[in-house]
């Protein structure tokens, strides 16, 4: 019996010193993911900003992702459009509301989702793999001894480039959506582009714009900081690139799935609807 129990201790002394080293390495992850934000904010501050490095990752981040948000907006507006379309004329024998529903579920929710998702897959993943190859390979050591800040050089212009970026891109994805939908309408029910804008804009306000708007800035500090994180943090050649990569992209997923509703629930609460 003392030889079960004393096994038994010894079982729960290393499963609680397991999830403390979990909570350890959680804790310092957001940690050294503060301090570079700390330190990236300082050089933008400070004016320390390359504007062609910038320039080159604003083409990246919002032209080319210009096409897939932009289809992935298009084609969720039409099915939505006709999901509400036709759902409305089975329960009131026409389609009602289609345009209000359409401009509440893209611009305060889904329109900010998935532009955020579409970016995380391409740009946050591009992010990790690139200063993640950097630092495997030496390469952000080498800027040390040249006499340049990593931070600066490579963060910088990132962070400025996804903060402009996501928000434009969300709005697009806004309107493109709405196209869609409007297609829809027009074309599977007797209802005109002027009655569904209508419907549209009559139950929107600044404050509705505004709702999505301020999501998309903060998610898309969540998409460049986890991405720089990782990348920064990466170790083990190759295989330890795809782990940072996988491991970034899953990270931000949880995270603007995560802290959406806590934003809906702060902006609800002030108003911002």
């Amino acid at each position: 019996m003392s030889i079960n129990k004393t096994a038994n201790i010894s079982n729960e002394i290393g499963f609680f010193a397991h999830l403390l080293s979990i909570a350890y390495s959680v804790l310092e992850g957001i940690g050294e993911a503060a301090r570079m934000s700390v330190e990236t904010f300082f050089w933008i501050f400070r004016g320390k900003i390359s504007i062609s490095n910038t320039v080159s990752q604003m083409v990246e981040m919002g032209w080319r992702s210009l096409p897939i948000v932009a289809l992935t907006s298009f084609s969720t507006g039409m099915v939505i459009a006709l999901q509400v379309g036709t759902a409305t004329t089975n329960m009131f024998n026409e389609p009602i509301f289609v345009g209000m529903i359409m401009g509440f579920s893209l611009v305060l929710e889904l329109g900010p989702i998935l532009t955020a998702v579409v970016v995380t897959g391409r740009v946050g993943a591009a992010i990790t793999a690139e200063i993640g190859t950097m630092k495997v390979t030496e390469q952000i050591d080498a800027l040390y001894t040249l006499g340049t800040n990593p931070v600066k050089y490579l963060a910088v212009p990132r962070f400025l480039a996804c903060l402009t970026m996501l928000p434009l891109l969300t709005v697009i994805a806004n309107i493109v959506g709405m196209y869609g939908g409007l297609i829809v309408t027009t074309s599977s029910w007797d209802v005109t582009a002027a009655q569904f804008m209508r419907d549209a804009l009559d139950i929107m306000t600044v404050k509705t714009f505004f709702h999505g708007f301020i999501k998309s800035i903060f998610f898309s500090l969540i998409i460049v900081i986890t991405a720089c994180h990782k990348g920064f943090n990466a170790k083990g050649g190759a295989e330890g690139v795809g782990k940072a990569t996988t491991s970034s992209v899953m990270l931000s997923l949880v995270l603007i799935l995560v802290s959406d509703y806590f934003l809906s629930s702060l902006l609800v609460s002030l108003r911002i609807k």
